[in-house]
């Protein structure tokens, strides 16, 4: 083979094989709101997560990639959906791959935030516009190649915070508002009343799978590894990854021991994938200890958001908002911070046009969904688990007491 040949077997290889690990990514999601949430809602969790998956992939191949890397204005081409990628054939079939994973993890995202109380089929319909039309219009500014006309020249985002995990978040957040939170979550009286989770095993073990993801989330994203600079710069990436990661947990693990003299497992494991979230916008970062403070920034953030977010009456199950949405945000602008050859202002201005325009479509959506399907399960259904209402099984059904 020609130099050219193998590098094109390197290159195409290392994107099938990170994107094949951030498949996987779609487990640790499932694992970690399963762990999160009650077990009386662990069967709809589980179908959410393989179903959203499935639908993003297909949306993504009949309208989102188009728009986000073709012309940016077109919604369906037939010709190319039965013989290939518009203008690459085959050479585009491992860059679509590695692309649609991503999209499937910000449809994930807002699966955590709007759990336990909202319906199976709006949840399905709102992923399916999610991932054929929002995501790829913005992503199209930003990774796509339009700029926005030239506003968001020179915005960097290396791997998603923004694109990916704010997205998520803002879609998420609009979610939250628009379905209301648990029932008896926030009491007349005042107060936040605690909804433990089910599993903290199956939390955990959901937060590894997304660590070891997470190193092709932001490996992968060099989108190459035929040449030595390749090689070099896809190890600093994964480095600083997992280093980012762990100042995020210990960070987390530190702090709840000064505010609460007891370490929070939960916010611990948030405050892990906070690390990775804030990394993911910068992982090129010279330094390890950029990375380090980078993410040791971001497991502080998590662990005041969340009870922000409470104070708010904006019920996340999980943490999504604190973990994706804030720590979306505070990576993509830390990149305009520690890195001099990106502006701060830049930066700033891409969250802000990603943030409104992500927000405002998804609001919108949201509301047409609601006001044609609507969004919650009945109080009933939310008190005896959407699994027996809307799948008629129980994820634990051989533990039952009389």
């Amino acid at each position: 083979m020609t130099p050219e040949q193998i590098k094109y077997v390197f290159d195409t290889m290392w994107l099938l094989v990170t994107g094949s690990l951030v498949m996987w990514m779609a487990a640790g999601f499932a694992m970690l709101e399963t762990g999160l949430t009650q077990a009386k809602n662990t069967v709809t969790i589980l179908a959410k997560n393989l179903t959203l998956y499935s639908a993003a992939c297909i949306m993504y191949w009949i309208i989102g990639y188009n728009i986000m890397y073709g012309s940016g204005g077109s919604f369906m081409s037939f010709g190319w959906l039965l013989a290939g990628f518009k203008d690459g054939g085959h050479a585009m079939m491992a860059d679509f791959f590695f692309q649609v994973v991503f999209v499937a993890t910000a449809a994930s995202i807002v699966s955590g935030a709007v759990a336990e109380r909202m319906k199976f089929w709006p949840f399905m319909l709102f992923t399916v516009v999610l991932t054929a039309i929002i995501y790829p219009i913005q992503g199209h500014w930003s990774w796509g190649g339009s700029a926005l006309g030239g506003i968001m020249t020179g915005f960097t985002d290396f791997a998603g915070s923004t694109v990916v995990h704010s997205v998520g978040g803002w879609a998420a957040l609009a979610g939250v508002i628009m379905v209301g939170p648990r029932l008896n979550r926030y009491p007349e009286g005042g107060g936040v009343r605690a909804i433990p989770g089910s599993n903290l095993p199956l939390a955990t073990l959901g937060t590894f799978i997304l660590w070891l993801g997470w190193f092709g989330f932001n490996g992968g994203s060099q989108l190459a590894l035929g040449s030595v600079d390749d090689a070099n710069a896809v190890a600093r990436v994964i480095v600083n990854t997992n280093m980012a990661a762990c100042a995020g947990g210990i960070a987390a693990m530190i702090l709840t021991q000064l505010l609460y003299r007891k370490v929070d497992l939960s916010m611990v494991l948030n405050g892990t994938l906070a690390g990775l979230v804030g990394i993911t916008a910068g992982p090129n970062y010279s330094g390890i200890g950029v990375a380090v403070l980078v993410g040791a920034i971001a497991g502080i953030l998590v662990t005041f958001a969340v009870p922000m977010f409470d104070k708010l009456k904006l019920d996340d199950p999980v943490g999504a908002l604190s973990v994706h949405l804030v720590n979306g945000v505070w990576g993509t602008l830390a990149v305009g911070i520690f890195n001099p050859e990106v502006s701060f202002i830049t930066q700033l201005i891409g969250v802000i046009l990603v943030g409104v325009f992500t927000f405002a479509a998804s609001f919108l959506v949201w509301w047409v969904i609601k006001m044609v399907f609507g969004l919650r399960v009945t109080q009933q259904e939310e008190m005896e688990g959407i699994d027996l209402h809307e799948f008629g099984m129980e994820a634990y059904g051989g533990f039952q007491f009389e």
